[in-house]
């Protein structure tokens, strides 16, 4: 069974940073594709970042140039580091491992979801 442990969530100011860990159960990460959702309240789920098993990256167009998927294999563990945060990205965080259909990223394994808040 696939398992996603989140952390690193918290509160910080705007324009501060705060990097996010994905840790998963085994090597799931060298088959599965991986991707960060968000959730605000009374918003949609967006798919801020997504890596397939082969290492390309693709960001959505709101945290590009700001947020950056890493990864460390040997810790089965990928990161999501967050720059120059808004209020705007306030929101519950989601690591996921899933596959990708063409250019889609579909989710099919979700971890707990970690709290991001930015706020002066």
């Amino acid at each position: 069974q696939v398992q996603l442990v989140e952390s690193g969530g918290g509160s910080v100011q705007p324009g501060e940073s705060m990097r996010l860990s994905c840790a998963a159960s085994g090597s799931i990460f060298s088959v599965y594709a991986m991707g960060w959702y968000r959730q605000a309240p009374g918003k949609q789920r967006e798919l801020v970042a997504a890596i397939t098993s082969g290492d390309i990256i693709t960001y959505a167009g709101s945290v590009k140039g700001r947020f950056t998927i890493s990864r460390d294999n040997a810790k089965n563990t990928r990161y999501l580091q967050m720059n120059s945060l808004k209020p705007e990205d306030t929101a519950v965080y989601y690591c996921t491992v899933g596959q990708y259909s063409g250019n889609s990223y579909y989710a099919q394994y979700w971890g707990q979801g970690t709290q991001v808040t930015v706020s002066s």
